[in-house]
């Protein structure tokens, strides 16, 4: 009663903490964002042609305490990611299937694709590349040669008719600080569905195509991450077996199986023997990117290593939350 008749006693009135809309929307996008769907699936939708909320009174409490807790967004994060239901596995016994298809009773925990940024940031961070600095301008990282000026006027007094890319620590900033053009977005978050920017969307796609793999074993960001990462593993011990079970620990989260430790070593000797008779092939390889191959490392071994780190972030498993 006491705010003003204009856009501030709007805004007011939405985050009073009496206005059950606002925490509504807001805790089921978090909901959606831990667990690949809303309590209320239409998470663009709360009116009447959106879905009835699964849990209703879960969505009716969320609502609640999110402002009881002074509008405390790690907090409510904290909550819910440390709750049983959260925790449980992925895995569905077929009667879990049968009864519960969509799991919209979350009868385990719901598998779905990382989205394209966090796939991304993800191969940075497990290389220890992420640059983890907060805010700033746009950064332009790799990108394929003269993809802007095909599809632009060419014209040299606009800044945006030519890519020129960054260098050094602005190459690796998290893919929320990506220059963004709408009419040619970065193609590689475009192939994992990030939204054009055209337009306000709520609810993206998940799509599995065969480009996408393809994208993960040839952008240069995840080459790079794959060769810097295997210098580090190499920098730590001499053995590929321990390497390759660090390696399946920091990208997976667990522990191979003796069959998976197997498998991905017969691998590693494989191609090891074919870089050691095409050493130019593994010159080209560790080459990838901005930062330099360390010298000290034998070549044919980091471009061996390094695609075993690169089929290791290109498994389903790595990209996708379980």
């Amino acid at each position: 009663a006491d705010a003003p008749n204009n856009r501030l006693g709007l805004a007011k009135w939405l985050v009073s903490g009496e206005h059950p809309l606002t925490a509504r929307v807001v805790m089921n996008r978090y909901w959606a964002m831990l667990f690949g769907s809303g309590l209320v699936e239409t998470i663009e939708d709360f009116g009447l042609q959106g879905a009835y909320p699964s849990h209703p009174q879960l969505l009716d409490w969320l609502a609640t305490e999110f402002p009881l807790s002074g509008w405390n967004t790690k907090a409510m994060l904290k909550l819910i990611a440390t709750s049983a239901t959260y925790r449980q596995s992925s895995y569905a016994s077929p009667a879990i299937v049968e009864k519960d298809p969509a799991n919209r009773l979350l009868s385990r925990m719901t598998r779905f694709r990382l989205p394209a940024e966090t796939i991304r940031d993800q191969a940075l961070f497990v290389s220890d590349l992420l640059v983890e600095k907060i805010g700033g301008p746009s950064v332009k990282p790799y990108q394929p040669e003269g993809l802007w000026s095909e599809l632009s006027f060419a014209s040299k007094s606009r800044t945006t008719d030519f890519y020129v890319q960054d260098t050094g620590d602005s190459l690796y900033r998290r893919s929320l600080y990506t220059f963004w053009k709408r009419s040619v977005p970065p193609p590689t978050m475009a192939t994992f569905d990030a939204p054009s920017r055209e337009m306000c969307v709520l609810s993206r796609p998940k799509t599995n195509t065969p480009l996408q793999a393809l994208a993960l074993m040839n952008d240069p960001t995840f080459v790079e991450a794959a060769r810097v990462l295997a210098e580090n593993l190499m920098s730590e011990s001499n053995d590929s077996e321990t390497q390759l079970k660090t390696a399946f620990q920091t990208i997976l989260s667990r522990v191979p199986s003796a069959f998976e430790l197997q498998t991905l070593h017969r691998g590693f000797e494989k191609r090891l023997a074919y870089f050691k008779d095409e050493a130019h092939h593994a010159q080209s390889l560790i080459d990838v990117g901005s930062t330099e191959p360390r010298a000290t490392l034998d070549a044919s071994y980091l471009a061996a290593l390094s695609t075993s780190m690169m089929n290791l972030l290109n498994l389903d498993e790595a990209i996708h939350h379980e």
